[in-house]
């Protein structure tokens, strides 16, 4: 059985998942590789403790802290290659980016692009940190909550952002 229940974030809503356990997916509204049979398969439980956890957090972490996850389970659903680029996400601090191709060399892989593809399917952003992750040269090529939101969690976070490329045309603008 799938849970879920929505959070109104300053930058949108946002549907959180879960099978009671843990936390299985973080969504920003209509964002690209959101779940439409989500909303449609899952039962609304917006009282689930681990809800009221999640929300407290999200609630920190837009007041500009740096909530502490050690409170927060997560199981997001993905092959081994995914896991580790997730992970690896997990180890990026607050307020600091990394690049695609950085995490590549540190999860053993020859390929910035597939990387790329792992932590555009990210199915706990905010928490699970895809948007701290920019191209080489301070590029910033894509985040599936679209660019202006990414732009808003890094300067949220303290990123001085005017040192970062915007993208002029591509798919998650």
């Amino acid at each position: 059985m799938i849970y879920a229940t929505y959070y109104n974030s300053p930058l949108g809503d946002i549907l959180l998942a879960s099978d009671k356990k843990s936390l299985t997916g973080l969504w920003f509204v209509g964002q690209k590789y959101y779940p439409p049979v989500m909303e449609e398969e899952s039962v609304n439980n917006s009282d689930m403790p681990l809800f009221k956890t999640v929300s407290q957090w999200l609630e920190a972490y837009f007041a500009s802290k740096n909530p502490n996850l050690a409170d927060l389970p997560l199981d997001p659903y993905g092959g081994e290659f995914r896991q580790s680029v997730w992970r690896q996400l997990l180890s990026i601090p607050y307020g600091q980016v990394m690049t695609y191709g950085a995490i590549a060399r540190q999860v053993g892989c020859k390929s910035a692009q597939a990387v790329g593809g792992a932590v555009g399917h990210n199915q706990i952003s905010i928490i699970i940190p895809c948007h701290r992750v920019i191209g080489s040269g301070g590029n910033l090529t894509g985040y599936a909550g679209g660019i202006d939101r990414k732009l808003k969690l890094l300067e949220l976070e303290g990123i001085d952002i005017s040192t970062l490329k915007r993208p002029s045309k591509g798919t998650a603008l």
